[in-house]
């Protein structure tokens, strides 16, 4: 059914089935998306990689997934993001069959970067799961779907299991064979779309709409609230490892904790950015993510006290039970986060789902890309294993001074129309009027 394209008040017939597809479709591409996660210990090691090269090589599936999130949103907006989303489930397949041949660095990263296209899903089911739900509902609707980032559980789990059992070959074709079975799934039940807007995409009206500040600023917010979840649960494993000298099993079962809690909160997170506004949680999210930071940055520090008689030590560290907890609320925090953003874009560009969904996607797409690079690179200079916590802290308050004055600037706006409309203040053709009597 094509109808036009307008903000949608009612719920459609068939919206919990779309939903619950999409959801499936969303878990699989996220598991495949971040498989290198936990493929990623064993190849440093085979590879013998430095902890830069490490980075570079967790961030080569989410380079592609969000250098193409973008164009692959733009044409949601114009063509059935429910087919869009087939092709690329289909097109990982060959890459995620290729993947016992790799032995090189390049050739893993060749690969990486292939079936990094899975993580373009995103784009794609907030368009297609936006157009089935009302307005008051999608936070919510939204917020169920991203629990689809709880698909990194699957790689957390399979993975291990799949080594242990069938050998380190078998992975690739068993997640391409998991890969056609949900295609084929989405392919035969996911209902087509209720809304369909067959033109065209307006490139000078997509023009216009990116200068608009606020995507930016929205775009800022996400990289944090998912681009670090991103950047945290490929790093974590190894975190746990080198700070904590534990094994690789309990490395994964610890971030297997952090990244399942953060995926489930968000459809919580979206029900309270449906009742509060997504403003109000965004800042708070914020404010708990920044102390946490404040306590996860300091490094290990031993201080020699120099008394009158003896000289006192005094160690300062935070032993893995405060660390995790600490990871915990950050994560729960930012399961809430990432609903609250898509709650305030719904709000203000409900028939650009696609094009600036996808937009803001890729630019959180990109902190997980760009971040373990960037911990890599500061484990590598300075030496400290908290050095990634250093740069979340730096990014989180770019954010809140970024959003603090844009609130500032809005509440100056809202007083000066109020001004206005109480005639307290003339606008300016009332004022050329007056000019002229």
């Amino acid at each position: 059914m094509t109808v036009p394209t307008s903000l949608t008040q009612a719920t459609y017939n068939g919206a919990n089935r779309a939903l619950l597809l999409a959801t499936l479709a969303f878990s699989a591409c996220f598991s495949v998306w971040t498989l290198y996660a936990v493929m990623g210990i064993t190849l440093r090691q085979q590879l013998a990689l430095s902890a830069t090269e490490y980075g570079i090589l967790l961030a080569a599936p989410i380079l592609t997934g969000a250098i193409f999130r973008l164009p692959m949103g733009m044409l949601a907006d114009s063509f059935s993001a429910r087919k869009l989303w087939l092709l690329q489930m289909l097109a990982v397949i060959p890459a995620l069959l290729l993947l016992p041949f790799a032995d090189s660095f390049s050739s893993y990263l060749l690969l990486g970067f292939w079936f990094g296209i899975s993580g373009v899903s995103f784009s794609l089911g907030v368009r297609y799961v936006s157009q089935w739900f009302a307005s008051s509902r999608q936070g919510r609707a939204l917020g169920l779907f991203g629990i689809g980032n709880a698909g990194v559980a699957i790689t957390f789990v399979l993975v291990p299991f799949a080594i242990e059992y069938a050998g380190w070959q078998w992975v690739g074709p068993i997640y391409g064979a998991g890969m056609l079975v949900i295609s084929l799934l989405f392919a035969l039940l996911a209902p087509a779309e209720p809304i369909l807007q067959e033109s065209w995409i307006n490139k000078k009206k997509l023009k216009q709409l990116y200068k608009d500040a606020r995507i930016w600023r929205f775009s800022l917010y996400y990289y944090f609230v998912f681009g670090s979840f991103l950047a945290l649960l490929l790093w974590l494993p190894q975190y746990y490892m080198q700070a904590y000298s534990m094994n690789e099993q309990q490395a994964m079962a610890f971030t297997l904790f952090f990244a399942a809690t953060s995926s489930m909160v968000r459809a919580l997170g979206g029900w309270f950015a449906d009742r509060y506004g997504g403003r109000a949680v965004n800042w708070s999210v914020f404010w708990v993510c920044i102390v946490c930071l404040f306590f996860l940055s300091y490094p290990p520090t031993t201080l020699v006290i120099h008394g009158l008689e003896k000289d006192v030590h005094l160690e300062i560290s935070i032993n893995v039970w405060w660390f995790t907890l600490l990871i915990f609320i950050i994560g729960v925090a930012q399961g809430f986060g990432r609903a609250s953003v898509y709650k305030v874009i719904h709000d203000y560009y409900p028939n650009h789902m696609g094009s600036v969904g996808g937009f803001v996607a890729a630019i959180g797409a990109l902190g997980g890309c760009t971040l373990p690079i960037l911990f890599g690179v500061a484990q590598d200079v300075l030496g400290i294993v908290t050095g990634c916590f250093m740069i979340l802290y730096g990014v989180l308050a770019m954010c809140m001074i970024t959003m603090f004055f844009a609130n500032q600037a809005a509440q100056y706006q809202q007083k000066l129309a109020a001004a206005r409309s109480d005639n307290f203040l003339l606008d300016d053709r009332d004022a050329l009027n007056c000019e002229d009597k």
